[in-house]
């Protein structure tokens, strides 16, 4: 297909699909001629993924770029792929100031709570203790409770997650949804929060 064809079976302008090619994000099509290059579904797949990670999960270019590379590494373990998606969410620049040790803690409580690992390098567990820390710091310091309802919602999704992977046929599309999971479901369980949180503070019966 040409790169107009391309553009309709992607909704993506032909400006936009040189720009992926430009900045690696694509894969160049083949050229047959002078001025005809050719496309094909793969890059019908491709271009819908860049645009999912760019334009919906919002990930910068560069940071899109690299986890594209490991996904188009077949040589890299699908698991290897998973760290990269999950280093591309992690926020920029950490900030100065680290979070309270206090608030660590309290992190590191909740996740041995929930039976999982304490992963002391990993972003998650800086960001998690941020966000008490913050929260603690504005004058709303919430219970033990409250961190382990968190977790347990947090623990549900890393299982849907992780069984939405495993039923995927081959590497290559294992490899795809850990990406596109990774990023696209941040979006999604803030999006499916904030419903909840809308209805459940509904006066009872308002709720259709």
């Amino acid at each position: 297909m040409r790169i107009t064809e391309l553009a309709d079976a992607t909704g993506v302008a032909p400006a936009t699909i040189k720009y992926y090619v430009r900045e690696g994000l694509l894969p160049a099509g083949a050229r047959v001629s002078d001025n005809r290059t050719e496309y094909d579904d793969a890059h019908v797949r491709r271009v819908r993924l860049v645009r999912a990670l760019i334009d919906v999960g919002r990930l910068p270019v560069a940071r899109a770029r690299e986890v594209l590379a490991v996904l188009d590494d077949d040589a890299r373990e699908v698991q290897d792929v998973f760290a990269v998606a999950q280093d591309a969410l992690t926020p920029g620049p950490a900030p100065a100031d680290p979070p309270a040790a206090d608030a660590l803690d309290r992190i590191d409580a909740v996740t041995r709570r929930a039976g999982w690992c304490v992963l002391e390098g990993h972003a998650g567990r800086a960001q998690a203790a941020r966000a008490v820390d913050a929260l603690e710091r504005s004058g709303h310091r919430m219970d033990d409770g409250y961190l382990d309802r968190y977790a347990e919602a947090a623990g549900i999704q890393a299982d849907a997650d992780l069984a939405a992977v495993r039923a995927r046929p081959d590497r290559t599309a294992m490899a795809e949804l850990m990406v596109v999971g990774t990023v696209l479901g941040d979006h999604l369980a803030a999006g499916l929060r904030r419903i909840a949180q809308a209805t459940v503070a509904m006066p009872t019966g308002a709720a259709s």
